[in-house]
């Protein structure tokens, strides 16, 4: 089942350059009986190195916009990178207690990571329309570095890509098309989380020969999703990226609260 998962995180990044590590730390939690402080770690990883080959794929194609993407980038991968290395070791294994209810680490993180999965799944699934204007104003950027770096702090906490913080950042800030925010996303989370996993490098044993396996087969899963990916139309991405967020938000904070 985890491995078949491995495959479907492929196809997920492929058709919505997001997504992916929604799926990733639930099946190494869930499934293959990771801690979520690994899983966490391991989804960086797993979702860079697919992500890797999907930017590539897609820059020779004219989709990737490097200007906004690095604009996003940089920021957001020194806050994953600090998040990982210094934060992240740091919270205790008890958060707080409260009446004999203690939230642990692990515990807090994945709540953390369906409640951001929560709101932006939301946010995509508004029926709002947006103009495609020019691009990010000058006068605007501060701002929008400084969302960005709040943006890699999320995702280093929560372990993932970041492409469900990502993609509406690019399609409400950047003002860039679904097709090309799905392609630049790609760039992105790659830079992310590669960088944000050699944090994690230095604070964790892991386990390569699992990594590299999992991952080879999330490669595999990419590039049929890539090709999958031109026969939907934008509307259609938008919205099936939106109700799989949520789906998944729904479904973690269900076994967290429940452990169903």
């Amino acid at each position: 089942m985890g491995y078949i998962g491995a495959l479907i995180i492929g196809l997920i990044l492929g058709l919505t350059g997001g997504g992916g590590s929604i799926l990733t730390v639930p099946i190494l939690v869930y499934v293959l009986g990771f801690n979520p402080i690994t899983a966490t770690a391991y989804s960086l990883f797993i979702v860079g190195t697919t992500s890797a080959f999907g930017a590539t794929q897609n820059f020779f194609k004219g989709m990737v916009d490097l200007k906004k993407g690095f604009l996003f980038a940089v920021p957001s991968f020194i806050a994953v990178y600090l998040t990982r290395r210094y934060l992240v070791p740091k919270l205790p294994d008890v958060i707080f207690s409260v009446s004999g209810f203690s939230i642990t680490k692990e515990f807090f993180l994945m709540v953390l990571f369906a409640i951001i999965m929560l709101f932006a799944a939301l946010s995509m699934l508004k029926k709002k329309r947006f103009n495609a204007t020019p691009s990010v104003k000058n006068e605007s950027k501060p701002l929008f570095i400084v969302q960005t770096f709040g943006v890699g702090i999320l995702i280093g906490l929560v372990g993932a890509g970041g492409g469900f913080l990502i993609i509406p950042s690019l399609v409400f800030f950047a003002k860039l098309s679904m097709r090309k925010a799905v392609a630049t996303s790609l760039f992105i989370i790659a830079l992310n989380s590669l960088i944000g996993f050699t944090g994690d490098i230095q604070t964790l044993e892991i386990d390569w020969y699992f990594l590299l396996t999992f991952t080879s087969l999330s490669v595999i899963g990419i590039f049929i999703g890539i090709y999958l990916n031109k026969f939907l139309n934008e509307a259609q991405l938008k919205k099936g990226f939106g109700y799989f967020v949520l789906l998944m938000a729904l479904f973690i904070l269900t076994k967290e609260f429940f452990g169903l």
